[in-house]
């Protein structure tokens, strides 16, 4: 007796529908019929079976808390900075989780089951960093919660930051962070960059800066880290988060540093909806988009992955947990609009997210973990174009999550019909 049986999906790897069994927490057999029975029996109908979606950067200390203790009249990073430095003093571990605990149900039912969060360390309670702590314990069976020591007022900037980062670290965050942008000098800077990874080469950890998130071209920390993830042997560990100083930089030393980037093997994340928002704040016109190059970057062999960064915090109001949302905001401010490109938005979003996180490929194989998402279209351009709804969402053999597709009830004149708005083709619905 099969656990689940996943009939007539379509998987992204494989041209043809297939079903999926799952046993004991594994898929067991794809093949394009399985016979046997099984406790739970799903139809997918031709619709989408892929990967858990992946936020590979957000900032969960401050999910949820739009408003308190004001509104960022201005919309700008840096009084975004400002308000959180009010609110930080403000907060309760009780608070922090219960946000925390709040958005992370919201992610569950968007089949968002991956997330790596920076947490602010510039607190000598380190009241964000106990909280994340017990939340990571308490949503681990159903959300890989990673979390990043970050100093959001500087390493160097703040005096007591590098003993409180590593203070967090010996409770328990496993990522290394910072903020070389946001040092008092750019000498500062770098010197923030070095110091950082020296921590995690000695630690084993991985490092995640916040990387030049400025429209100034001079901002080059991610050079930088880079350099010192070749010196310290830590290829495939480091993170360059945002990096949107890059498009404002002369293409001449643009062609110099992706190179750079790739050698060292360090992963890039933009995080198109937080981005396109914050920056160019200060153009009249033509104004910058903002992000970082994403194409360029991937022809260069990077790993490029898209997060979501904020959700309804200091720096931006909206957001939804919905990574759909996010790929679909890339291909606009990108732009990229081509087919592979499109279906790269995709990957950006689901395996992209988790390689940058260290985590094992996500792609459903016989012998993996049964951790997917049913989604209400027929392909991953489709998934992107409809953010499409999430019929079920699977975390090893069990479902989590489940939500009626969406469909539209036409009473036209002689057209009365039902229609997935997914693809605009009528559907026989049980």
């Amino acid at each position: 007796m099969l656990d689940l049986l996943i009939k007539s999906a379509k998987l992204i790897s494989i041209p043809n529908l297939v079903d999926v069994a799952v046993k004991d927490g594994r898929i067991v057999e794809i093949s394009p019929v399985i016979i046997g029975e099984a406790t739970r029996v799903i139809e997918a109908r031709g619709r989408l079976v892929s990967p858990p979606f992946t936020d590979p950067h957000f900032h969960m200390d401050a999910t949820l808390s739009l408003g308190l203790p004001r509104i960022n009249r201005s919309g700008t990073l840096l009084e975004g900075i400002a308000l959180w430095g009010e609110l930080k003093s403000l907060l309760t571990v009780e608070d922090v989780m219960e946000r925390a605990l709040r958005y992370c149900d919201l992610a569950v039912s968007q089949g968002l089951l991956a997330i790596r969060s920076h947490v602010d360390v510039c607190d000598d309670r380190l009241i964000a960093a106990q909280a994340l702590i017990e939340v990571r314990k308490r949503v681990a069976p159903y959300i890989d919660l990673q979390l990043v020591a970050f100093p959001q007022d500087g390493l160097y900037r703040d005096p007591k930051a590098e003993a409180n980062l590593i203070k967090a670290l010996d409770l328990g965050l496993t990522v290394v962070g910072g903020i070389p942008h946001f040092e008092r000098t750019m000498q500062d800077g770098t010197r923030s960059v070095i110091r950082l990874c020296e921590i995690a080469e000695k630690r084993g950890l991985t490092v995640d800066l916040h990387c030049d998130e400025s429209d100034d071209p001079m901002s080059r920390h991610i050079e930088t880290l880079a350099s010192e993830t070749v010196r310290l042997g830590l290829q495939g560990r480091t993170v360059g988060s945002h990096c949107t100083s890059m498009h404002s930089m002369d293409n001449y030393y643009a062609s110099k540093l992706l190179p750079l980037i790739a050698e060292a093997g360090v992963h890039i994340i933009s995080n198109p909806l937080i981005n396109i928002t914050l920056q160019g704040r200060s153009d009249s016109y033509p104004r910058r988009r903002g992000l970082t190059r994403v194409a360029e970057l991937r022809a260069a062999g990077v790993n490029v992955a898209f997060g979501q960064d904020c959700t309804m915090d200091p720096w931006y109001s909206l957001g939804s947990a919905d990574m759909l949302e996010v790929a679909h905001m890339g291909i606009h401010a990108v732009p990229m609009t081509s087919r592979e490109a499109m279906a790269w938005a995709f990957e950006s979003v689901t395996t992209n997210g988790a390689k940058a996180m260290g985590l094992p490929d996500p792609t459903l194989t016989v012998g993996g973990p049964a951790s997917m998402v049913l989604l209400q279209a027929r392909d991953p351009i489709e998934a992107v174009r409809m953010k499409a709804t999430r019929i079920a969402v699977i975390r090893n053999g069990k479902i989590i999550s489940e939500t009626t597709p969406r469909l539209a009830s036409l009473f036209l004149p002689g057209r009365p019909q039902m229609l997935d708005p997914a693809n605009f083709a009528p559907l026989t619905e049980d």
